[in-house]
């Protein structure tokens, strides 16, 4: 099944127009190192405030060990799908300085960065015929506790990234994931135009 773009989303660039996130991986599929890197990359290249690159990110290659901390702390509703990916990326950003001071300025931005590095990767990953699934369903303490990370960095989030899978191989609960419509708030509901609460563009224009 292939999601067609909503209303609004036809005119955007590639892979804009054809992002969106499956739940349905194929759990035989495999990406070579030189493909995660590539992904890595496209987070490194990612804007962030004053250059200071907060984010951080551990590799989860399904069977491995970073991967089997990871699927022992997913959340109920994660724990059939994100087990089925190529690759996890635990993502973490930091958010108070290093031992040495250095970093950690500030957390609001951090996350701000965090979240752009999150967004390149997803649209590399579709510029790559792949896709990539942002989650947050596990437990975040557990699993920086269990990978070693710094307290200085906060875990948040896993990018689950790799191939379609087939629906018949998964139970009917993700089949029905997949099948949901994809819509989003309208613009009227989240532009804003003279001042909050004014809308853009003034009555009477059109987009």
């Amino acid at each position: 099944m292939d999601h067609a773009p909503m209303p609004g989303a036809e005119h955007l660039a590639e892979p804009l127009r054809s992002r969106w996130s499956p739940s349905i991986f194929d759990d035989q599929h495999r990406l070579t190192h030189e493909q995660i890197g590539t992904l890595l990359h496209a987070a490194q290249w990612a804007p962030s405030s004053g250059n200071s690159q907060p984010w951080a990110f551990v590799v989860a290659e399904r069977g491995s060990a970073s991967h089997d901390v990871l699927t022992q702390h997913l959340s109920r509703g994660n724990a059939g799908w994100v087990p089925r990916a190529s690759v996890v990326l635990v993502t973490a950003t930091q958010v108070a300085p290093d031992e040495d001071g250095n970093g950690g300025r500030s957390e609001a931005l951090a996350h701000y960065d965090l979240g752009q590095a999150a967004a390149h990767v997803t649209l590399q990953a579709r510029a790559m015929g792949l896709h990539a699934h942002q989650f947050g369903g596990f437990d975040q303490a557990a699993v920086a506790a269990g990978l070693g990370v710094p307290a200085h960095y906060r875990v948040l989030s896993g990018i689950a990234i790799g191939a379609r899978g087939n629906p018949d191989d998964v139970p009917e609960r993700d089949r029905e994931r997949e099948q949901r419509p994809r819509a989003r708030r309208p613009l009227a509901e989240i532009v804003h135009g003279a001042a909050w609460g004014e809308p853009w563009p003034p009555p009477g224009e059109a987009l």
